[in-house]
Formats: C-alpha cells, sequence, structure tokens
C-alpha cells in the first residue's frame, strides 16, 4: 500500500473518520475530496498546456532567427 500503511491502518483510519464526522458527512467529505482532485489536475494540464505553447513560440521565434543569420552568411 502506498506511504507503507496497510489495510488494517486504512480501517482504523476510516472508523476514526466515520466517528468524527458521521456517516451523513462522508459523501460529502468524499465529494469535496475529488473536486479538489479534479481542479488540480486541470490545474496542472492547464499549465502545460502554456508551456507547449511557450515552448512552440520559441522554436519558431529559434528557426527564424536561424534562417536569418543563414540569409547574411550566404549574403556575404
Amino acid at each position: 500500500m502506498p506511504f507503507g500503511i496497510g489495510m488494517s491502518e486504512l480501517l482504523v483510519i476510516l472508523v476514526i473518520v466515520l466517528i468524527i464526522f458521521g456517516a451523513g458527512k462522508l459523501p460529502e467529505i468524499g465529494n469535496g475530496l475529488g473536486k479538489a482532485i479534479r481542479n488540480f489536475k486541470d490545474a496542472t494540464s492547464a499549465q502545460s498546456g502554456a508551456e507547449k505553447e511557450a515552448q512552440g513560440k520559441i522554436a519558431a521565434a529559434a528557426t527564424d532567427t536561424k534562417k536569418e543569420i543563414e540569409g547574411k552568411n550566404h549574403g556575404e
């Protein structure tokens, strides 16, 4: 299991959470946790998209600069 936590430890944690929050609140807690994870994934994937776009612009600028330099060298 992840983090070195076995099945019995997870069961104890679940029972403690059930006692503290009650059975009625567990779906709300799970829903909130799921939304938080989804928002985190969306934020990281959006950042990756922006990074790819920036890399494309940098590559295009580098190609243009290379063509300019080659053109100047051939003109000499």
